[in-house]
């Protein structure tokens, strides 16, 4: 446990944080989650119009640096992929 005063103060900054994160990260993450069970029941008007949101979450995530912006870089690319498959074949 921390002893001084500040160390006292860092402690309860670093909670607010984590929650504040945590909170990015399942929003997104469930977000992810649900498109990729679009792309499976092949609604791919549905699928767009959440791709771009997922794009906002992740470009937010990574601006408060929440994941890093080669990982929200790299998460973007494969949803697009897996939309663009699904395109493809039909």
């Amino acid at each position: 446990m921390p002893i001084t005063k500040s160390a006292k103060r860092q402690m309860r900054q670093n909670i607010k944080r984590r929650l504040c994160n945590k909170n990015i990260k399942e929003n997104f993450k469930a977000s992810i989650l649900e498109f990729r069970k679009l792309v499976t029941d092949k609604k791919i008007k549905e699928a767009e119009k959440l791709l771009n949101e997922i794009f906002s979450k992740l470009d937010k995530a990574a601006k408060e640096k929440v994941i890093h912006k080669n990982k929200a870089s790299r998460l973007k690319s494969r949803l697009s992929v897996a939309l663009s498959k699904i395109k493809v074949k039909k």
